[in-house]
């Protein structure tokens, strides 16, 4: 199979998990506690995923410098926007208005971009480690989407529409992807692995500014410890099984 198809499958898994959290979403309902869980395990995997394959690998080059300083980068750029989504929130956030639960489908939108960035920059340096990075994303993805869909629920948006919007998720991810993949398929090997560590930067303040910050504010302290290992023990064997 051609090289690109086969980033892109890998990519549907991550905008799988997001489809498969917004079905969720319409079928049952879950407590605050039991998102704040989900969230908590998500938050161990994307951990995992930066902290057990990816920044090990990055550091192995000439100049490993370069990689941190790139790791660095990605988690400013990723403030960057977070920043700019708060300045949309204080204009248009007003659930009177309705625009409320777009700000959170353009925040998922942007999630989902970096999910196919990594992936489709990962599959240019090795089809496996794509493969294993996508694996990892899939249930890391499944409570945002959950709670996306939720907020449309709660604000009386059909069901057909919210399908439709939950399964629109995958354009983002498809893009990041290309872009990932085709910028470097022609790089050096360190170049490949400091825009990864670029990724990895992004997705670290992902998971602690973003989900765990989300998740702590329903969480139960007797086990929100053990989903939040749980889920870097479930990425971590992925990782040394598969890989």
């Amino acid at each position: 199979m051609n090289d690109y198809l086969l980033v892109l499958l890998y990519t549907a898994m991550p905008a799988a998990g997001n489809f498969l959290g917004g079905v969720l979403a319409e079928v049952i309902r879950f407590s605050d506690r039991t998102l704040s869980l989900a969230l908590h395990a998500a938050t161990g995997i994307l951990l995992a995923v930066v902290g057990i394959e990816i920044m090990p690998k990055a550091i192995e080059i000439a100049r490993p410098w370069l990689s941190i300083l790139a790791f660095a980068l990605g988690g400013v750029a990723y403030v960057g926007m977070e920043k700019g989504l708060d300045a949309l929130k204080d204009r248009y956030g007003d659930d009177k208005k309705g625009t409320g639960g777009w700000i959170i489908y353009m925040g998922t939108a942007l999630d989902l971009f970096s999910d196919g960035l990594m992936v489709g920059s990962a599959s240019a340096l090795s089809g496996s480690l794509g493969l294993l990075l996508a694996l990892g994303q899939f249930p890391a993805d499944v409570p945002e989407g959950f709670a996306t869909i939720a907020t449309f629920k709660k604000k009386g948006y059909s069901r057909k529409k919210r399908l439709l919007l939950s399964a629109a998720f995958a354009i983002p991810a498809f893009v990041g992807a290309t872009i990932g993949f085709w910028l470097l398929r022609n790089s050096e090997e360190q170049y490949k692995l400091t825009f990864l560590a670029f990724v990895a930067g992004m997705f670290f303040t992902i998971a602690v500014e973003g989900m765990l910050t989300e998740a702590n504010k329903y969480y139960d302290k007797s086990w929100a410890a053990v989903a939040l290992v749980g889920g870097f023990i479930l990425f971590t064997f992925l990782s040394v099984y598969l890989n």
